[in-house]
């Protein structure tokens, strides 16, 4: 209950204070005649007054009414200085824009009086040069007048105004140049040359280009700029002859190789594209801008072009590398000599070698044969430094033993003196002498019992050489590589020899060597052991070798140490290639990336045309003739996987060996590193083992080819891998079938039996019948029929065989021509499995 004055228990209107409130009423109808009577308020708005004490001055109504005096001050005095700034900054482009204007009129004035000068003397000169030809023409005239009336007298010449002449002969020059007839006139009166030259239009085009205060500061109109009132002055002087007829047209030394497209033969001219296919076009060629054409052709296109050409190969990439081949020795300075060790399989050449080394890499050897040409640096004990390469004995490295003896100066032909003279030792022997190196014959193993060094001796004598012991000049020298026997001996015969031959390089120029061994390495990639011949071989050299390039990232000597540059008869291997070379390839040290690349490339276009080349040249009735021999070969196919290229090189031609006309082994894949998922891949789709030497399979490739069922084959001996695909290709021959004759039977009387045919009576009169064993009829010892039995009978009972002497009844299987006296030659037949020498 809310308490009134008035006791009513009624409470006031509710409203704000400060402001009055108007009450009225509204009636509101509703449905089925009702009504209701409702008070609406109506309240006034509320007018905020100011505070006493703060009175609003002018400016302060709005949004600064109720801000104090200190922020409105302040408000002011920003509003007050960004206008004062504005008006600065405006003032300032005004000024910068009077100033632009001033300076290009005052430039525009400059050039224009120069232009102005510069024509007023070149009318004058042609004023001058016309007034000078008319008064030669007047003065030729008038002779020529004096001379067609010599006896009359010359009548007065008038008299010519200057400028009408020079008027005149201007407009004559002007008919001359423009090639209209000009009709001659006389001139009344003197025309003034300033108006005639310049006409309104003139005067109108040149001040258009004027820049004044007005026009600088019209937004809506664009003045031309100084660059393009140049152009324009430019374009005048050439209509007018400042610079008349076309350019002269260059001639270019065009390089034209074996084959070209036809865009960069167009840049080589420096000619439109478009123009030289129409040219082609023109000649009957229709080739488009990426065709290739020939050299012909493109010789053609150059010369109706006009320029000259200048034939090239792409052989002439190599040329860099022939000419620092050939450059002349200069600095020769003394090079350690380089030993191969050579000969036949176990004799001792590792042994040896890893006595003169100190060392023991024959253990590290798996079979106890060398399978790896190795290259070496020994310290001998003078001081001096020999190079040593360590070739495999075996038959199947022949390449290899060639490669070494190739790059030798001194073979040491290493024979065991318990054994003799063996076929790698005559092997040996031949490669020498077609290298044209000396030899030195290294008898070893002569601590062992029934070791006969003369008989060596005198073995090799049969092979023309002749040893010093024996009156010859081959040096020979007993030694041992377990006792270190006539070792120093060795070492004094090999300096010896080196001093001989006056082994000398010249270190001062770019490298070159002989790939030894080369081989792929999962850490550090390809990998080269390279024989330095020429020059130094420095960290960061590019060099390109075979169809491979690459640039010198690192240099490890025969120790595994990492060294900065080989001189000449250093063994070092090489990093930093793109790709795996092929053992014996050349290495060359090229000036640039780009050479390598170019010359990189050429090799391998020329080596896959080589390839592609292969049987491409034979003619289809060659090709019929081929598939027609090779029908019953068959074929073993293999992927052969190695540590090293020449181990690959070797398997290859082991394997090509063992081929013949009835089995061939056809090597799908030879590489090196690892067995890849690749190689895997290749086998499965060509139904091949997997062969690898000294590698094995990573796992992706494990895992395919476990699930595909391609079978990889391991091997660390040669000789092992030879024999088991030897037995392979063998179980490819078809088995010999063999006859073995077992008896004779005489046909007494031949007898016709109803249901069963003919059927002979025959006595055995040698060896055995047998119902299995196959039967030949003779008749006067001309075989008539060969079969089988179908019956063989003793009395009335089937037997399996008769013996000598006894009788019995034959039957053939269908056939039944039997007469008395035939003979029946009994055989048996027997399989024999063959196998490949």
């Amino acid at each position: 209950m809310v308490d009134t004055k008035d006791g009513s228990g009624k409470g006031k209107t509710l409203g704000l204070r400060g402001g009055s409130t108007e009450t009225s009423h509204v009636r509101q109808s509703f449905s089925h005649g009702r009504t209701k009577s409702v008070t609406v308020e109506h309240k006034r708005k509320r007018v905020l007054t100011p505070k006493p004490g703060s009175p609003a001055g002018p400016g302060r109504t709005g949004a600064t009414a109720g801000l104090s005096d200190a922020e409105f001050e302040r408000r002011l005095k920003a509003v007050e200085a960004a206008k004062a700034q504005e008006a600065d900054r405006r003032q300032k482009e005004i000024e910068v824009a009077e100033a632009r204007a001033a300076e290009l009129a005052r430039l525009r004035a400059e050039k224009e009086a120069a232009e102005r000068a510069e024509k007023e003397r070149e009318i004058q000169e042609q004023r001058a040069a016309a007034a000078a030809a008319e008064a030669a023409a007047a003065e030729a005239r008038n002779a020529q007048r004096a001379k067609q009336q010599p006896t009359k007298a010359a009548p007065a010449v008038e008299a010519v105004d200057p400028a009408a002449a020079q008027a005149q002969a201007a407009r004559a020059e002007a008919g001359r140049a423009t090639g209209s007839p000009v009709k001659k006139t006389v001139e009344k009166a003197p025309v003034n040359d300033e108006k005639r030259g310049r006409g309104k239009a003139d005067d109108d085009r040149r001040r258009s280009g004027k820049l004044t205060i007005a026009n600088a500061t019209n937004e809506d109109g664009r003045q031309r700029s100084l660059a393009a009132m140049r152009r324009r002055q430019e374009r005048d002087k050439r209509r007018t002859g400042g610079q008349a007829g076309d350019r002269e047209k260059m001639v270019r030394d065009v390089n034209v190789p074996d084959a070209i497209t036809v865009q960069e033969l167009a840049n080589r001219m420096a000619e439109r594209v478009a123009a030289v296919v129409k040219t082609l076009m023109q000649n009957g060629i229709m080739a488009t801008q990426n065709q290739t054409i020939d050299a012909d052709t493109a010789a053609l296109i150059v010369e109706e072009f006009g320029h000259k050409v200048v034939r090239v190969s792409d052989s002439d990439v190599e040329d860099v590398i022939v000419q620092a081949s050939g450059e002349d020795a200069g600095n020769l300075q003394p090079r350690p000599p380089v030993v191969t060790i050579m000969g036949h399989v176990d004799h001792g050449k590792t042994s040896l070698l890893d006595a003169i080394r100190k060392t023991n890499v024959v253990s590290g050897e798996a079979g106890g044969i060398t399978q790896h040409i190795g290259a070496y640096q020994v310290k001998t004990p003078n001081g001096a430094l020999v190079t040593f390469l360590d070739t495999p004995g075996h038959a199947a490295f022949t390449s290899m033993r060639a490669r070494g003896a190739h790059v030798t100066d001194i073979v040491v032909l290493v024979v065991a003196a318990d054994d003799s003279v063996m076929p790698q030792t005559i092997e040996a022997i031949s490669h020498a002498r077609a290298a044209g190196v000396p030899i030195i014959v290294a008898i070893n193993k002569v601590d062992k019992n029934g070791a006969d060094p003369n008989r060596v001796r005198t073995q090799l004598l049969n092979h023309e050489i002749v040893v010093e012991e024996m009156g010859g000049e081959v040096l020979d020298v007993e030694v041992s590589a377990l006792t270190r026997k006539g070792l120093d001996t060795l070492l004094e015969d090999i300096a010896l020899q080196a001093e001989l031959l006056d082994l000398t390089a010249n270190p001062d120029r770019q490298a070159e060597g002989a790939v030894i061994e080369a081989k792929l390495d999962v850490g550090r990639g390809p990998v080269a052991t390279v024989l330095v011949q020429k020059g130094t071989l420095k960290r960061g050299d590019i060099f390109v070798v075979g169809e491979q390039w690459g640039r010198v990232r690192a240099l490890l000597n025969d120790k595994g140490e990492r060294v900065d540059e080989a001189g000449p008869s250093v063994p070092v291997e090489v990093l930093g290639l793109n790709g795996t070379p092929e053992a014996g390839d050349v290495l060359n040290v090229v000036d640039d990336e780009a050479k390598a690349r170019e010359i990189a490339d050429y090799r391998g276009r020329l080596a896959r045309d080589k390839r592609a080349a292969v049987g491409a040249s034979a003619t289809l009735d060659q090709l019929l003739a081929k598939a027609k021999a090779d029908k019953d070969v068959k074929e073993l196919p293999v992927v052969v996987k190695s540590d090293v290229q020449g181990s690959a090189e070797a398997i290859v031609q082991a394997l090509e060996k063992i081929s013949t006309d009835e089995v061939r082994i056809r090597v799908l894949h030879s590489g090196v590193g690892a067995i890849t998922e690749s190689d895997v891949t290749l086998a499965d789709a060509s139904g091949a083992p997997i062969i690898g030497f000294n590698v094995r399979a990573n796992a992706p490739a494990r895992e395919a080819a476990n699930q595909k069922g391609v079978e990889i084959r391991y091997y660390s001996i040669i000789y092992n891998l030879v024999d088991d695909v030897k037995a392979a290709a063998s179980g490819l021959l078809s088995p010999e079938i063999r006859e073995k004759f077992i008896g004779y039977a005489r046909i007494l009387q031949v007898f016709k039996i109803t249901g069963v045919g003919k059927v002979a009576g025959c006595q055995v009169t040698e060896g055995v019948a047998r119902r299995s064993a196959g039967v030949r009829l003779l008749r006067d010892n001309v075989v008539i029929h060969e079969g089988k039995l179908k019956t063989l009978k003793r009395f009335k009972d089937e037997v399996k065989e008769v013996q000598v002497g006894q009788e019995c009844g034959m039957a053939f299987e269908n056939y039944d021509d039997m007469r008395e006296g035939d003979v029946i030659e009994i055989f048996e037949t027997e399989t024999v499995e063959r196998t490949l020498a």
